[in-house]
Order: C-alpha cells, then structure tokens, then sequence
C-alpha cells in the first residue's frame, strides 16, 4: 500500500473508456464552457479525480463488499494479516511483502476513533499510516514518528471540535469523513511471524464512546455505496468521484477546482448518465480525460528525479505537501497509491536498465550489485521487491520470493570484495547463487527499492533527488 503503493487493476486507463461515462448533472447548453474550457477541465478533473476514486475502490472492495475477495473488516474495525502479500493479493499494486498488514477503514462521521497501540520491542519497526479520502497522509503512529511505547490515539472527522479526553496521546484530524488506518510490523523472517502476531494482538481500535465506556451517539445515515468493478470504475468515473466528494469537504485549495468541476456537471452527491449531455460535450469530456491521463503518463516518465536508470520519487504527504499540485497527487497514486512521506519511506522505482533499456525478463538476466559498506541507509530497513511490468503486482515464482530485504543479507552471498550481488532473472541463477536471486517474470520488469525510515545524516537519500546516497544501476548480466 504503497498499499505502497501502482493503478489498481489498471485503473489509471480510465480515460481510454472516457466516451462511456457518467458525469453529474449536465450543466444547460448555454452555460457550457466552449470546447477548449470544457475538455482543459475534464483533464484537470481527471487528474483531481483519479486519487479520490482509487481510493473509493480499495474502500469498498476493502470494508464494504464482503464477496470482493479482498475484504478486510467492517469499518471501525481492525483485520491483521498475519502473513505478508503475494500474487493473489490484486486489489492494490505495488503492495510491500516485508511488514505483515493491518487495516482499518475508520468511519468517522458519527464520533471519533480511537486507535491504542501496545509496546513494541525496541529494534522492530512498525507504522500506523493515517491517510483521508483525498489521499492525503495526515498522521503517523510508530517507531519513528511517536516511539515504540504502548499509546491511545485519537481520530477525528473534519468537522470535529471536541476536548481531548483523559489518556489519548495525540489527535489527529482526517480531512475526509472516511478514513484509512495503514499499519506494517517489521517482519524478521518467516520463523518471526508469532512475535509479529503478538504485537498485531495489541493494535485496537474502538469508537471514542467504546473507549470512554459511554453511551454511543446516534448512528450516522447509512449509505448506498455505489458497486465497484473495473469495467464500472472506467465508464463511470465522474459518477465515483461525485458520490465520493460528498464525504470530502472542500478546502480553500479546491475551491477553484470544485467551481470549475461544476461548470462541466460535476459535483458532489449528483449522478446523471453521459448519455443525456449533447455529443460534443460527450467528446470534449472524453479527449479532456484522454488528455489527462496522457499527462500524466509524461509526468510519471519524466518528471520524476533520476539516478542510475531508477526514478526516484516524492510523490506522497500531507495537503500542504501536495499544495493542489493535481497531477502530482495522481501520479503518487498511481506510482503506487497509500505511499509514505519520504521522512517514514523512500521509494525508488525502477523500470530501466541503467543504460537506459527497458527491463525485460524475457530478454535479459541483470544483476545489481551494492558496494561494500554502501548499502541503503536506513534507521530501520529496505528491501528490493519484484513486480510485473505490465500489472505492478507481486509475481508467482517458484521460490515464493517475492523480495530480498536487509534482514535476509547475512544469508545472501557475499563476493570477494565484499559487494552484495543480486540476480534478477526468470529462471534460477544456479544453486551456489540462488541465495541472491530475486525471481523476475517472463516479461516486462517492475522493481521497487523501499527505505525505511531512512537516516538523514551522510550518507543519505534525503532530500530525495539530492542526497548523498544514489542507489547503484541494474545492469546486464555478463
């Protein structure tokens, strides 16, 4: 998540079923924008959008539609995988498989939520990633930004502005009124999951009346939540975002973006069909969108800071951080949607060779070697995971590898200059090297180098694109 962060199912394509979506109440032919307005404001929606609506996706096939396959929890609850993510695991890409998973999706309209943390050894990391409807992350809970000792926190809706009760370490106030609790436990290897399951045991979350020991307030509405699939996700668009934003109040940045959104019909809590707007605005909608996502595909491809054919990205924060930078917020999402401020996560994205050529495990076999003593600097860890070119998801492999991280390097092969060589490949390198190999696909190659908490004094990646510590290139292998 990153949970870590890709396009959910392939997502970000919307626009290429543009011409069949849905919009909100069509605006009357004389107070349409001319073409030129109204397709540059589809494509700014578009950009605006896609955040919210992914987001909406993983909601409901997370908390909501308990035939999705990918069910978690009811809202105001907590599920704990006691396992990390594999191949079968689709609803979001480019999903971390070092720290074991925790999800709660927080519905905070009626009261706030409290989230109590228990004691954590020392030497394991863990995180509690708040993120609000927009995408935005709020607030963090953990080893790095609170400390490892057990703690009650409180989560609050946007409209909330009640006294701190007796007990609760800090407040945190989401921007939206449904909420998402992202919590990672430091995995240290497969025989160290029962003492990752002892700390999940300790992570609850209650309502605030539960916690006091109070009478529950009134129960806020119940909804409708509009059914989520792929093919509805991409004829349906703006119909998602509409129905989204009612629960998303407008901040003095979006006030500009709303207005325009509503000149084309889109708005919060409205739903019209496509079909009823006259054919031009039908295509003027449809190349905006198409515009859009063309953007931001240029925006993903070359706009992201390089080094050695890696991108190395800083994509994901707060609403101050994202400034109503769109496009930016679109493309952290679809890097890889619920990504960490680089403070708690760096994420390094590799596509390329370090010659420039595509990764492609039908055609090559490549290595990456770390130096001696220039492995990436961490407070805590870093893994380089593998992925699907074409999907950003976790691959099957014969060897159920689906990274090499830190805690596996007094295991891995060392040369004799003291360098670290990993083998990136389709089929297995041999077994005096199938310690360093990391399964590729027959195909094109995705990889991620995550850092976690990483350090800030030299060496270090930060600030991301100009720190001291540049991770080395994926080379052909000789």
């Amino acid at each position: 998540m990153r949970l870590d962060v890709g396009l959910m199912r392939g997502y970000a394509m919307l626009a290429a079923a543009a011409v069949f979506m849905t919009v909100s109440a069509p605006a009357k032919a004389q107070d349409w924008p001319d073409a030129d307005e109204a397709r540059a404001i589809a494509e700014e929606g578009y950009l605006y959008g896609l955040p919210i609506v992914m987001n909406y996706s993983v909601m409901y096939d997370y908390a909501i539609n308990r035939d999705s396959g990918q069910f978690k929890a009811p809202f105001n609850e907590i599920n704990n995988e006691a396992r990390v993510y594999t191949y079968k695991d689709t609803t979001i890409v480019s999903p971390n498989s070092d720290t074991p998973y925790s999800v709660a999706w927080l519905d905070l309209r009626a009261e706030p939520v409290v989230l109590s943390v228990p004691a954590v050894e020392d030497d394991r990391y863990y995180s509690v990633q708040l993120i609000d409807g927009n995408t935005y992350n709020y607030g963090y809970i953990g080893s790095r930004a609170t400390g490892n000792d057990a703690g009650d926190y409180m989560v609050v809706g946007p409209a909330w502005k009640g006294e701190t009760p007796d007990g609760i370490k800090k407040v945190f106030q989401s921007g939206t009124q449904f909420s998402l609790a992202i919590y990672r436990t430091q995995l240290f290897g497969s025989d160290d999951m029962p003492n990752v399951e002892k700390v999940q045991a300790g992570y609850k979350v209650s309502t605030l009346s539960a916690y006091q020991g109070k009478p529950a307030p009134a129960a806020a509405p119940a909804i409708d939540f509009p059914k989520v699939d792929k093919d509805l996700i991409q004829t349906n668009f703006f119909a998602y975002l509409d129905f989204a934003l009612q629960f998303a109040p407008a901040t003095p940045v979006e006030a500009d973006m709303r207005a325009r959104l509503a000149r084309i019909g889109v708005g919060p809590g409205k739903s019209f069909e496509f079909k009823d707007l006259p054919s031009g605005h039908k295509a003027e909608i449809a190349e905006g969108m198409r515009d859009g996502e063309a953007k931001l595909k240029e925006y993903l491809g070359e706009k992201l800071f390089k080094a050695n054919g890696w991108s190395v990205s800083d994509l994901w924060g707060d609403a101050s951080f994202v400034g109503g930078d769109w496009i930016k917020r679109a493309a952290g999402a679809s890097a890889g949607i619920y990504g960490n401020d680089a403070a708690e996560a760096v994420y390094i994205l590799g596509r390329n060779a370090a010659n420039g050529d595509e990764l492609d495990g039908s055609k090559q076999n490549y290595t990456l070697t770390f130096a001696a003593g220039a492995l990436p600097p961490v407070n805590s860890f870093w893994s380089v995971t593998m992925y699907d070119g074409k999907t950003q998801l976790l691959i099957k492999n014969p060897i159920d590898r689906y990274l090499i991280n830190s805690p596996m390097v007094p295991s891995l092969k060392k040369n004799g200059d003291g360098s670290v060589t990993l083998y990136i490949q389709k089929d297995s390198p041999g077994s005096e090297n199938e310690s360093n190999w990391l399964p590729a696909p027959d195909g094109p190659i995705y990889l991620a180098l995550r850092m976690y908490w990483p350090k800030t004094g030299d060496p270090s990646v930060l600030p991301v694109g100009k720190g001291t510590w540049q991770p080395p290139g994926v080379e052909v292998a000789k």
